[in-house]
């Protein structure tokens, strides 16, 4: 590792339950620099949701996927561990790598999704699963103010029909990656690790315009 680096830890959840009360089965995370180079990644999957609540685990959203979780488990691709074990770990790297900011895409969702898994398997024993003080940034924020803000991007959006009802742009991670790659064809997995690895091109690929833009998760404007 070289301390004279400023790493980032770009993290993604999959989540059982419903979108009020998600509950985390699947969490990815990387170690990446501001141009988007690798050098560490995890991948685990929740061994108190995703194997002792069976029936939610039927509920969820990505139910389908769960024979493609279990062929990554068997091939050692994605650990199982428990919960404190999967936070403990992320600590140990953002330890580690001196992170000061753990990035994520629509990152109010997977902050809330990790506070509520952290207070629901603790019996609320331990209210957050991010180390107190860290920075929270989000991609969607800083895609809006410098994708969102390209005459290209917004014509592109036009042209394949991304649209919102009220005819805004769309921003969600699988369209941004399209966009930035050129991969008009691309489908997001949505499991934990792999949507980390094109959140991070987005991330990378902001900074890459050095344009103004929000980061931080509570930031105003």
């Amino acid at each position: 590792m070289d301390r004279r680096k400023h790493y980032f830890l770009v993290l993604d959840t999959e989540t059982a339950n419903s979108l009020e009360n998600p509950l985390v089965y699947d969490m990815g995370w990387a170690i990446v620099d501001k141009y988007g180079n690798v050098y560490k990644t995890e991948s685990f999957v929740n061994r108190e949701i995703f194997f002792e609540e069976a029936e939610l685990m039927q509920s969820s959203y990505y139910a389908h996927k769960l024979p493609l979780y279990y062929k990554r488990i068997a091939k050692g691709e994605t650990k199982v561990a428990n919960w404190n074990t999967i936070r403990k770990t992320l600590w140990q790297d953002i330890a580690e790598y001196n992170i000061k900011e753990v990035v994520a895409h629509n990152a109010r969702f997977d902050y809330r999704s990790t506070s509520l898994t952290q207070r629901w398997l603790t019996k609320s024993k331990y209210r957050y699963f991010l180390p107190y003080g860290i920075e929270v940034w989000d991609t969607l924020k800083m895609a809006r103010d410098v994708i969102g803000k390209m005459p290209t991007y917004k014509k592109w959006c036009e042209v394949n029909n991304y649209l919102c009802k009220n005819g805004s742009p769309r921003f969600t991670a699988e369209i941004l990656y399209r966009f930035i790659s050129g991969q008009e064809e691309f489908d997001e997995e949505h499991t934990g690790l792999s949507d980390v690895l094109i959140e991070k091109e987005i991330l990378a690929y902001c900074y890459r315009q050095h344009k103004k833009m929000r980061k931080k998760l509570w930031e105003r404007g």
